[in-house]
């Protein structure tokens, strides 16, 4: 057990890990792990969209593939844009030693190389979902008055690779981040406790 005792404390520093690119937001804050988290849900609703339209999508690999495409970093740290103009990374040696000691470590090297690759439609969708993570965080740091923001938001949708993800990025660029519990038809609840039925 002390190989997958091991394996979890390193996962658990993701959630020490911060995401080193919104220094140069200049706003935000989020670690490796809560960008995962994300990053599956994104992808669990890419999977649902895609299987809803009736496309073939194998959920269980693409959620894989979203769990596990940035775990490498929990040894080499995030590397932001700026910071790879200048900084090389051993990932292939960070791959090898992560993987190595477990028996399962194969096919998690697998997956780790295929998101990568971006060759399989649940890769694109998964690299879909990493990037709508990002929108995701981004459009709150627009909508909270962030002027760079939209600069972000317009580079990370030239990222996305399927229909599915362009058709969700469009739905968050054109919502604002808090109508899920903000909104007009909730003001009624807001000022009176109240909705419009007059249930509390």
């Amino acid at each position: 057990m002390k190989e997958m005792a091991e394996f979890l404390f390193m996962a658990a520093m993701l959630r020490r890990t911060p995401r080193s690119g919104l220094q140069f937001l200049g706003s935000g804050r989020e670690s490796v792990a809560e960008h995962v988290f994300q990053t599956t849900i994104a992808g669990y609703a890419l999977a649902k969209m895609e299987i809803e339209s009736g496309v073939e999508v194998d959920e269980k690999r693409l959620l894989q593939l979203c769990l596990l495409h940035d775990l490498l970093e929990a040894r080499t740290g995030d590397h932001n844009y700026v910071n790879k103009k200048y900084v090389e990374v051993d990932e292939a040696r960070a791959l090898e030693d992560m993987c190595q000691p477990l028996f399962f470590g194969e096919e998690m090297a697998a997956l780790v190389k295929e998101f990568e690759e971006k060759e399989s439609f649940e890769a694109q969708l998964a690299a879909d979902a990493d990037q709508l993570a990002l929108i995701v965080l981004v459009k709150e740091q627009q909508d909270l008055g962030n002027p760079y923001a939209k600069k972000w938001l317009t580079v990370a949708r030239q990222r996305l690779l399927t229909d599915s993800g362009r058709a969700l990025a469009k739905g968050l660029y054109e919502s604002d981040w808090a109508s899920w519990w903000f909104s007009k038809d909730s003001n009624e609840w807001w000022v009176n406790g109240k909705n419009k039925k007059g249930e509390k």
